[in-house]
């Protein structure tokens, strides 16, 4: 089934300083077009401050007040942002062991974060630790692949939600790795870890055909790729049908710009993860039209300094 519209894709990020993306309105008419912002982070691990200026790499970098600078500008110029996380907002840094993560997720909500993923560090004070930080979240945090069913956390964590901006839908599921071996039992209790790809599918196909979402997004904390054989974000992209997109975390990996998979359906999925630390915010653009052919256009991520 294809999309009740056909979109144009560009995708970008950009520094505090200055971005810059070259997209291809000038070809259209801007009232023939549509155009959705995505902005994300991913693995930023409670780094509210740029990195101290005598660090032995990324000295002054990132911190959140750049950031929300950032988005907030990107706001003015453009109608429709969206802004995600890919998991792992908690530890890293003595804010976390202090606050325990209710700074994070203030300032996130301050800087009007939409969703994020659940990544394994964020269970570092167990289910009860997130739990209690929950009410400090103005945006859900959002899993298809754990089952909380007997937990604190049951009926509390989304598997997906659906967005509309000026008509278009996008419906945004997440994944999350295998806990055990990487968090302790006794900070995630009677979770269950359902298999990512078949979660994937099911969310997928969904979100298309019952749902008739235009753009389908998938928040994932499985990771970039693997040398074994693991389930990563390049393997979902690969594996799945109907995603479009798939913003990744855990790995930390610092894409130079978004990597293009062939799914299972003979089209493109994009693939992006912005490192770590809240160093990189990244940015993806679609245009999209009514009718018309499907166009991609690539930029490059670029650091926030």
């Amino acid at each position: 089934m294809q999309n009740r519209r056909t979109f144009i894709r560009s995708l970008g990020a950009g520094t505090l300083g200055a971005f810059v993306l070259n997209s291809p309105m000038q070809a259209f008419a801007k009232s023939e077009l549509i155009q959705l912002t995505i902005l994300h982070t991913n693995d930023f691990h409670s780094h509210i401050d740029p990195f101290p200026k005598d660090a032995p790499r990324n000295a002054g970098e990132g911190g959140m007040a750049k950031r929300a600078a950032m988005i907030d500008q990107i706001r003015k110029e453009q109608k429709n942002v969206l802004v995600f996380d890919a998991g792992d907002i908690f530890q890293g840094t003595p804010y976390f062991n202090y606050y325990k993560g209710e700074l994070e997720l203030k300032l996130m909500t301050e800087m009007g974060y939409d969703a994020a993923a659940i990544g394994n560090h964020d269970l570092d004070n167990g289910l009860e630790g997130l739990d209690a930080q929950l009410k400090n979240a103005g945006f859900p945090f959002i899993n298809s692949n754990y089952d909380f069913t007997e937990t604190i956390l049951e009926g509390k964590i989304l598997p997906y939600k659906i967005f509309k901006k000026q008509g278009i839908t996008i419906g945004v599921y997440g994944l999350g790795i295998e806990l055990d071996g990487l968090v302790s039992k006794a900070n995630y209790g009677k979770t269950k870890y359902l298999d990512p790809l078949e979660q994937a599918l099911r969310m997928e196909k969904f979100l298309r055909e019952e749902k008739k979402t235009d753009l389908i997004v998938c928040l994932s904390h499985l990771g970039y790729a693997y040398k074994e054989d693991k389930i990563s974000d390049v393997k979902i992209a690969a594996e799945t049908f109907h995603t479009d997109l798939v913003i990744g975390g855990h790995t930390h990996t610092f894409l130079k710009k978004p990597e293009l998979i062939t799914n299972k359906s003979g089209q493109q999925v994009l693939v992006n993860q912005v490192g770590f630390g809240g160093l990189i915010l990244g940015r993806i653009d679609y245009f999209f039209e009514k009718e018309g052919k499907k166009h991609t256009r690539n930029n490059d991520n670029l650091s926030i300094k």
